[in-house]
């Protein structure tokens, strides 16, 4: 037997889920955000099978590109549960720009990718208005990007964003781990909030176990606890580079999911060690609850979240004081977070941890 063939219109691929139309909507109500961040270089613009830079290379004697890709986990389930999506592409840049300039990369152009499981202009409109907001900040291009449906796949509600980034940097001026000295001094730079990183503890914490409303009042915070948990990532990569450019800064860390010790691991050579002194500030109050509520101990909630450092310089002692001078100017919070020195062994004569950190915070 033939198999049957039902009746009434034929299929398409509307009816399966996915409306062309409607992307096609969606990057007309995007274009005016992102034609704002641009840069000279730029060729063309948005709608091209691909996006084009002119990059200068004459200004460069050995020119390094840098790549980063990273994405914003699950703080994407708060933008959606508050129906609230004009920030969460600036977490995006701030993920992929900050990562760069670690090695002293001046951020080029990033492009972005957004799966989805129906697409709604407005809301794809509002992603990109923030992914184009924060690309300004960090002064790179976006360069364009892919917007996919994904019905039967994800909820209509449902998305997720990622992005990458290319800058760089002339090859002599690169910040690497092997300049990091005995005596360098730690210069932390204070985070805004949880940024991006550790939303599935604090989810589970704060609305699973805690049963705490995302539209409800929190004292401690002066605003509702959906507010905080989508406040942005802060966007260090502009202080960076002119940190970088007035101080001798060895290289950056930044702060992102393993917390503070395994970051700035990352970027001591063999034979160094941190020291973190835990006095030298206090957490914002969303740590506290988070740890709290949760009964979170002291070691979980440092390995999962900044605790308040979003980024840390590592320079000269006697640059130290110019390096918060600029930050202040650029109203950046920065202080003095701990040193390096020769790396201490255990009782047994193996290498101690890598990072220390010491002391208690105040009124945590």
């Amino acid at each position: 037997m033939s198999p049957s063939t039902p009746e009434g219109p034929g299929a398409s691929y509307a009816a399966a889920g996915v409306d062309i139309d409607a992307g096609e909507r969606a990057v007309d109500a995007l274009r005016p955000y992102a034609e704002k961040a641009s840069r000279p270089e730029v060729l063309g613009g948005i709608g091209g099978f691909a996006g084009l830079f002119a990059v200068k290379l004459n200004k460069y004697v050995e020119p390094v590109l840098a790549s980063s890709t990273d994405g914003v986990g699950t703080k994407v389930a708060i933008a959606q549960a508050m129906d609230k999506h004009d920030t969460i592409g600036l977490d995006l840049v701030a993920m992929v720009v900050d990562d760069l300039v670690v090695c002293g990369a001046e951020p080029l152009f990033l492009q972005d990718y957004i799966a989805i499981g129906k697409v709604v202009p407005e809301k794809i409109a509002a992603i990109v208005k923030g992914i184009a907001e924060g690309c300004q900040q960090a002064g790179c291009a976006l360069l364009g990007g892919e917007t996919a449906e994904h019905p039967g796949l994800m909820d209509e509600g449902g998305y997720d964003i990622s992005a990458t980034g290319v800058g760089i940097v002339e090859a002599s001026k690169m910040l690497r781990p092997e300049n990091v000295r005995p005596g360098d001094v730690l210069v932390a730079l204070g985070s805004s909030g949880l940024h991006s990183n550790g939303y599935s503890l604090a989810r589970h914490v704060l609305l699973e176990i805690a049963r705490m409303p995302l539209g409800g009042q929190v004292e401690e915070f002066g605003h509702t606890l959906g507010e905080e948990l989508l406040i942005p990532t802060r966007i260090y990569a502009k202080d960076c580079l002119t940190l970088a450019a007035e101080t001798s800064v060895r290289t950056f860390a930044h702060i992102t999911g393993g917390g503070l010790a395994r970051n700035l691991e990352r970027v001591l050579p063999p034979g160094l060690e941190a020291v973190v002194e835990r006095s030298s500030w206090t957490p914002a109050p969303v740590f506290k609850l988070i740890a709290a509520r949760g009964r979170v101990e002291r070691a979980e909630m440092e390995k999962t979240f900044n605790m308040g450092v979003g980024m840390v310089a590592i320079l000269p002692a006697d640059d130290v004081d110019r390096a918060l001078a600029v930050l202040t100017a650029r109203h950046v919070p920065a202080w003095v977070l701990g040193e390096v020195r020769r790396a201490t062994k255990d009782t047994d004569g193996t290498p101690g941890a890598r990072v220390q950190l010491v002391g208690e915070h105040p009124r945590f």
